[in-house]
């Protein structure tokens, strides 16, 4: 075995905390018995974060078969102990350290390539398109992408004509964003931000830039825990949304003199921009849930700044040439994953069904799809998501034989 960790000997530890989250995720582990050693002899890179939830996820593709490698997909989310985990009881090859450099972070990644895989698992495109970049496709039949802003970047490659394998955009089946990305982003993010900072949000102006599903959830979870909720948006179906869910709209530029906390989630870059910064009520808060640190200007930070200091973990405080102070959690990195544990493995379980049945769906394609980006089938989603009604104990209504007649029908009217 080859990796490359912080300490195995974290592995005692890491262990109880995969099997816990394993509690919560039941669906895949139904997956993982149905298709026992039909992924025998295929290889996976995965470039993922390390956390339990996706230490259950390469667990029951490894049940299923499948040889796999592990790299993480941003420095700052990895949980050692888990990666520990994953090397000493499960035999799964892992390169990721906490903190890591964004040179070492490449060199992992190189080194899940090295593998030769066959299928490949992006969080944010950066293992495949290192392989694109660096000629390192090898025998890559296929991949899946689990996150937005990795799903962007795939389109574009897309339209580009670059893109030298099919993609599966997990992302975009809706037992994922429906329930990922606005109840697992909804809660995680608030719960990082409470470790970071242990502020009180009841009665504090909470500015979120994004109102896509990610952006739904925590502005729902920030109301709900007492704070005055301002959205910004670029899109104007989005901002309408908003407005009529409740919420405040406005330009970023305005709405940051009034925040005490502001959060991004729109997965572009410079979304806090040095006009903004300059403009910002003194004390604010800044805090990123988009998948790369770019979404908040640093060089900016940096350059507007006289003095800049950590004065709490995760917690950069930066005094201004104006005179103000501003706060920026986790490196304005992921501060859900950088500074707490990420999504619920409960929620984590349909997201990651998804990616078990997109490396099926790869190999029972192979040759048929071209070099574009997919969705899976509607009868994929819907059959997660009645397995997880199954896990759930909750029954639902179907159709009567009348039912199903009436809706096939055009002739029965007024």
């Amino acid at each position: 075995m080859e990796y490359h960790i912080k300490d195995i000997n974290l592995a005692e530890i890491g262990i109880k905390r995969v099997e816990w989250a394993g509690n919560f995720m039941k669906v895949l582990r139904l997956l993982a018995d149905e298709n026992k050693d039909k992924l025998k002899g295929i290889r996976i890179s995965a470039c993922l974060h390390v956390t339990t939830e996706t230490a259950n996820l390469l667990i029951a593709l490894k049940k299923a078969g499948a040889s796999i490698r592990l790299c993480a997909s941003n420095p700052l989310s990895t949980q050692d102990d888990v990666a520990s985990a994953l090397v000493k009881y499960y035999d799964i090859e892992v390169f990721a350290i906490r903190g890591e450099s964004r040179e070492t972070y490449y060199e992992h990644i190189h080194k899940c390539l090295e593998f030769r895989p066959h299928i490949t698992l992006d969080d944010g495109a950066d293992l495949t398109t290192y392989a694109h970049l660096n000629n390192m496709i090898y025998e890559i039949i296929g991949g899946t992408e689990e996150t937005t802003t990795g799903v962007i970047r795939f389109r574009a490659m897309e339209r580009d004509k670059s893109l030298k394998y099919p993609i599966i955009a997990v992302n975009d089946s809706k037992t994922k964003h429906l329930f990922d990305n606005r109840y697992g982003t909804g809660q995680s993010t608030i719960d990082g931000i409470l470790r970071t900072t242990n502020i009180l949000l009841a009665g504090k102006t909470v500015v979120i830039c994004g109102y896509g599903y990610c952006g739904k959830g925590v502005a729902m979870r920030a109301r709900g825990m007492g704070a005055k909720v301002i959205i910004t948006e670029i899109d104007p179906i989005k901002a309408l949304e908003a407005f009529y869910d409740g919420f405040d709209v406005m330009p970023i530029n305005l709405a940051i003199s009034k925040a005490d906390l502001v959060i991004t989630l729109t997965g572009n870059k410079n979304v806090i921009d040095k006009e903004a910064i300059l403009n910002a009520k003194d004390g604010v808060i800044l805090a990123n849930s988009g998948h790369f640190d770019v979404e908040i200007n640093k060089n900016a930070l940096y350059e507007l700044s006289e003095h800049y200091e950590t004065i709490r973990e995760n917690v950069i405080q930066f005094n201004l040439k104006n005179g103000k102070k501003v706060f920026l959690l986790a490196e304005g990195r992921l501060v859900n994953l950088a500074s707490a544990e990420g999504h619920p493995a409960e929620v984590m379980d349909m997201s990651f069904s998804n990616q078990f049945y997109s490396v099926l769906y790869l190999l029972e394609n192979k040759n048929k799809l071209e070099n574009k980006v997919y969705t899976l089938p509607y009868e994929i989603d819907e059959k997660i998501a009645k397995m997880k009604l199954k896990v759930l104990g909750i029954e639902i209504d179907s159709l009567t034989k009348e039912q199903e007649e009436y809706i096939k029908s055009w002739k029965e009217g007024t």
